[in-house]
């Protein structure tokens, strides 16, 4: 009598797990399998000689050692990674909560036409997006080029964009943020729409001009979709490579603007140092997977969302 009950149960708890399956499969060969290859390389000494030889040579924990003590890791490559992870944030999540306020006090048509042509910045694929900026900055017939030499602020050819870090970051962190601002206005436009408006008809009972409705009012309610999109664009920002790498000079070429995501592409298919690739690969994605713990913590916690 007792058999029946527990393969009912059995096959309940089992149901899931069943449906589930094709996707944990399909995660397993593209991102589980891939991994751990990854990890494998880079304890190995593995350049393109073993790869066209089939050969392993093990050196442990000796790339970690070598990566991690690299001056160029740490006066140059975490600081353009990280500096400009957080400039990216922070301009992202002004510039879209910003336009999330203006869409929200808009009629219903006119947000529902600048919503969509704001979504058409996130529709175009990042190289399309890097390209078009390489050409508005372009030293001698780039747009803004022109329009300084037109003003007599800077003769067209006289100045290289490209090649002063400080200037390629900038324009890259323009890039970046024009991509990256419209999921988060479109999330903050949503939490927005669900405030009620009698907290704002109180706050401005009590004398609370627009600013202090927005800190006392708007922060607290849309807190939980702040720290989602700021977590998520540290995440996207962080692992940036396209907009880098497709800039002149981003390929390596120019070694003063690497990020940690062309460094290991460069060592990794430029120098054929598969092994160095892989490790800086390796703490690239223990950088990220910080961050997810952070923000899978984030979500489970109940009482706040």
């Amino acid at each position: 009598m007792s058999t029946a009950p527990a393969g009912r149960r059995l096959r309940r708890a089992g149901a899931p797990w069943l449906l589930l399956a094709p996707a944990l499969i399909v995660l397993t060969v593209l991102l589980l399998f891939p991994l751990l290859r990854v990890l494998n390389l880079s304890l190995q000494d593995y350049e393109l000689k073993n790869l066209i030889r089939g050969e392993s040579n093990y050196v442990g924990l000796d790339n970690y050692v070598h990566v991690l003590s690299d001056p160029f890791l740490w006066t140059t490559v975490l600081p353009n990674t990280v500096g400009f992870a957080i400039v990216c944030v922070v301009l992202t999540m002004v510039v879209g909560t910003a336009v999330a306020v203006f869409l929200n006090a808009l009629s219903p048509l006119w947000r529902g036409v600048c919503t969509t042509a704001i979504m058409v910045a996130w529709a175009v694929p990042a190289l399309t997006g890097t390209y078009v900026f390489v050409w508005l900055f372009d030293p001698l017939n780039g747009l803004v080029a022109s329009a300084l030499g037109s003003a007599g602020v800077l003769e067209p050819g006289s100045f290289n964009w490209f090649t002063s870090r400080l200037a390629f970051y900038a324009i890259a962190t323009i890039n970046v943020v024009y991509h990256g601002f419209p999921f988060v206005a479109v999330t903050v436009l949503a939490g927005l729409m669900t405030v009620p408006r009698e907290l704002y008809e109180a706050a401005e009972m009590d004398g609370a001009g627009p600013w202090r409705r927005f800190v006392s009012v708007t922060v607290p309610a849309l807190r939980p979709i702040f720290a989602v999109c700021i977590i998520l664009s540290t995440i996207w920002d962080f692992k940036v490579f396209t907009q880098i790498y497709l800039m002149p000079g981003g390929d390596g070429a120019n070694r003063s603007v690497m990020n940690l995501g062309v460094w290991s592409y460069t060592e990794s298919f430029s120098q054929g140092e598969y092994g160095m690739g892989s490790t800086i690969a390796v703490l690239l994605t223990l950088v990220l997977l910080l961050i997810s713990v952070v923000y899978i913590r984030f979500l489970l916690k109940e009482d706040e969302l």
